[in-house]
C-alpha cells in the first residue's frame, strides 16, 4: 500500500513512516526541506513540497491506499524556550495547517483513483478547556484559538467526502516520547531535580504513548468502519499533579517543587495556556472499535520512555 505523510518529518511522521516502512509498505514523505530525512528508515521516499499546493506530487494521489495529514508550524515552536504567540505567527500557525489541507484536497480531486482514505490531523485543543468533565468525540468545540484553529485543521480536507473518500480526524493528546514533543522539556526540572506539578497541577492531561499513537493511526488506516473524529489520548487521562509524580518515580527524581503558573504566564503569554489549560479527554469511540493501547496507565508509559529505552 502506498502511503502520502505530510508532516512527515516530524515526531509523529517519522514514528508513523518507520512503522510501515517496516512492514514493507510504500512510504512517501512530503517535505518542504527534502534533505531533512533524519530518523527516517532508507526506504522512506522524501519528495519536495510548497505545503500550500499539490504542484510536482500531487500524482502521487493516485492510487495511494492512504494519505495522512500531519502538516502544520509547530504550535511551540522550534527549539527552546517556546516562541511566544504572537499575531504573526498565530496567523502562521492557522495559514499552515489550511493551506496544506487544501493542497490535499487539490491532489485529491485531480485523481483518477481516489486514495482509500485520508487520516486528518487535528487536537484535543478543538473541545478547549473543560476542567474535570470527561470529554469524548461528542464534546462541544471551544472558543478559544486553540479551538478555532483545530476547527479551521479539520475544515481545511472536508471537502473530500463529497468525492467518496473515508476521512477520519484524529485529535490527538500530549504524545510522550523522549525523541521530540513536550516531554523532554517537561524532563528537564526533573534532570536537575526540581521537577514539581506546574501551576495548580489540576489541570487535565490527556496524554498518549508514541507507540500508541501510531498503533491507533494504523488501526484507522486498516479499519474501512472507521471515520469521523477520534480522540487519540490514553483512556486513563491524569492531572498534571499526578502525571508530575510518575514522571519524578520513572526518572528516579523528585516531584514536590511546584513552578507557580504566572511564572509561565509572563514568560510565554497566551502560549503558557498549554501548560496550564487542559482536557481531560478519553478515547471513547477508539474503545469501542476494539482498539487495545499497549500503555493505558502513565506510569508504566513513563517507565518505558525513561527506563527501559535507555
Amino acid at each position: 500500500m502506498r502511503v502520502i505523510i505530510t508532516g512527515g518529518t516530524g515526531l509523529i511522521g517519522r514514528a508513523l513512516a518507520n512503522s510501515l516502512a517496516h512492514d514493507h509498505h510504500e512510504v512517501i514523505v512530503l517535505s518542504r526541506n527534502t534533505n531533512k530525512t533524519s530518523g527516517l528508515d532508507g526506504s522512506v521516499q522524501v519528495v519536495g513540497w510548497d505545503a500550500k499546493s499539490a504542484q510536482g506530487w500531487g500524482h502521487l494521489a493516485d492510487g495511494a491506499g492512504a494519505i495522512v495529514n500531519l502538516a502544520g508550524e509547530s504550535i511551540a515552536g522550534e527549539g527552546f524556550p517556546p516562541s511566544r504567540w504572537t499575531s504573526e505567527r498565530k496567523r502562521r500557525i492557522r495559514d499552515s495547517r489550511v493551506n496544506a489541507g487544501k493542497a490535499i484536497v487539490e491532489a485529491i480531486t485531480a485523481a483518477k483513483d481516489k486514495p482509500g482514505v485520508l487520516i486528518q490531523s487535528s487536537a484535543v485543543g478543538y473541545y478547549g478547556t473543560h476542567g474535570d468533565e470527561i470529554i469524548t468525540e461528542e464534546s462541544p468545540s471551544g472558543s478559544d484559538f486553540l479551538a478555532e484553529v483545530s476547527r479551521d485543521w479539520e475544515s481545511s480536507t472536508a471537502a473530500v467526502e463529497k468525492m467518496g473518500v473515508r476521512r477520519v480526524i484524529i485529535r490527538t493528546g500530549i504524545v510522550l516520547s523522549t525523541r521530540g514533543g513536550s516531554l523532554p522539556l517537561q524532563s528537564l526540572p526533573f534532570q536537575l531535580f526540581v521537577g514539581g506539578p506546574l501551576g495548580s497541577g489540576k489541570q487535565q492531561m490527556p496524554w498518549i504513548h508514541i507507540d500508541d499513537h501510531v498503533a491507533a493511526m494504523r488501526f484507522l488506516i486498516d479499519n474501512v468502519q472507521a471515520s469521523g473524529a477520534f480522540n487519540l489520548s490514553a483512556p486513563n487521562p491524569v492531572n498534571n499533579a499526578a502525571f508530575s509524580k510518575a514522571l519524578g518515580q520513572a526518572m528516579g527524581r523528585p516531584s514536590f517543587f511546584p513552578t507557580p503558573g504566572f511564572a509561565f504566564q509572563i514568560a510565554f503569554g497566551e502560549l503558557a495556556t498549554l501548560l496550564l489549560d487542559g482536557q481531560r479527554a478519553v478515547p471513547q469511540r477508539l474503545t469501542e472499535m476494539g482498539f487495545t493501547f499497549q500503555y493505558p496507565e502513565a506510569g508504566a508509559a513513563l517507565k518505558d520512555l525513561f527506563q527501559n529505552r535507555k
